[in-house]
């Protein structure tokens, strides 16, 4: 039988009604008195809760660094692995495992819900079903989906192409960028063309991750103290949210701090606040200079896989050259260059 372990970290997916009506996270090791239909699943699996449990909100590196030596020390003993997540951050902690997790061959399935598992109308039952079912999910004795997930709502996502964006329905997440994975209805479909294939090699744990990083969302009439506050700071990188296809402003003393914050080694790199689309340096004349000034492209990626492939990449002791190349580059299909 193949074995999951499910690790609960929190969040919504976990709580029941207390005495008082306040909800209040149970005992999740009894999970099964809470979803008896598990006990129909043809596979094993084991539980591993965190105590205290977070809200996600709290989630920061050194809970994802436990996260990855956890699934690294359990790698060989599991098919595959569940994680349980308060939905707010849920992208970002998936877009930081699928760096730490180098050569990741076994699935690793975030999901949670939006109403807790004692509500009648819950969505988290079926959540963590199929969760379950695409972590144990093999064919030819491999994985089907061998990378970073998110699954909830009838649909499986890449980890580092999700986003969060309704905190209303249940459909809480979209991959604005990127196919998705799976769909479940009466099946599970799977999208093969579109998962990660594994290329084998050893999993490989990176942990050193570097959180020292602003974040400059550009507005018509942004000052020059606001702009400065971030680009003469004494952080190692700036995520700076551009307009469009990566669009700025190109008057003289903004890019004269943009220049001045690269000259004193910090990493700039563009995304675009629109959500669909990818940033094309040098489509437009006020993208050019940016280009020519040493502002690297995000391309298509999301705020949540910007943040933690800075935080990865500022990590890995590497020249500066060589981080520069890193963003830009596609590591675990985090990006579609060009």
């Amino acid at each position: 039988m193949n074995k999951v372990l499910i690790i609960y970290t929190g969040g919504t997916i976990g709580m029941v009604n207390g005495a008082d009506g306040v909800l209040v996270p149970f005992n999740f090791e009894q999970i099964k008195e809470n979803v008896p239909e598990l006990a129909r699943l043809n596979y094993q699996f084991d539980v591993h809760s965190f105590h205290p449990v977070l809200d996600s909100s709290n989630m920061d590196p050194e809970i994802w660094k436990t996260l990855a030596e956890l699934i690294y020390k359990n790698y060989h003993l599991y098919d595959g692995f569940v994680i349980l997540h308060g939905s707010d951050t849920m992208a970002f902690t998936s877009s930081a495992l699928s760096f730490m997790l180098e050569n990741l061959a076994k699935p690793v399935v975030l999901t949670g819900s939006q109403l807790p598992i004692g509500e009648i109308r819950t969505d988290a039952k079926e959540n963590l079903i199929t969760a379950l079912e695409i972590a144990a999910k093999k064919e030819n004795d491999s994985a089907v989906v061998p990378e970073v997930c998110i699954y909830f709502d009838a649909q499986l996502f890449r980890g580092n192409r999700a986003i969060k964006y309704n905190s209303e329905k249940f459909e809480a997440f979209r991959s604005p960028n990127y196919p998705i994975l799976a769909e479940a209805g009466v099946h599970l479909q799977f999208n093969s063309n579109y998962i990660l294939k594994n290329l084998g090699g050893t999993l490989k744990l990176h942990t050193n991750f570097n959180a020292n990083i602003g974040v400059l969302k550009l507005y018509p009439g942004i000052t020059k103290e606001a702009v400065e506050a971030i680009t003469a700071s004494k952080v190692d990188a700036i995520i700076l949210e551009t307009f469009g296809s990566g669009n700025a402003s190109t008057v003289a003393w903004f890019l004269e701090s943009l220049r001045s914050a690269i000259n004193a080694g910090k990493l700039i790199v563009d995304i675009s606040q629109c959500k669909k689309g990818s940033v094309q340096l040098g489509r437009y004349e006020t993208s050019r200079i940016l280009q020519q000034i040493g502002v690297l492209s995000g391309f298509d990626l999301t705020f949540e896989a910007t943040v933690t492939k800075l935080m990865f990449v500022l990590g890995l002791g590497v020249s500066m050259d060589e981080m520069r190349h890193l963003m830009e580059t596609s590591l675990r299909g985090e990006l579609t260059a060009g």
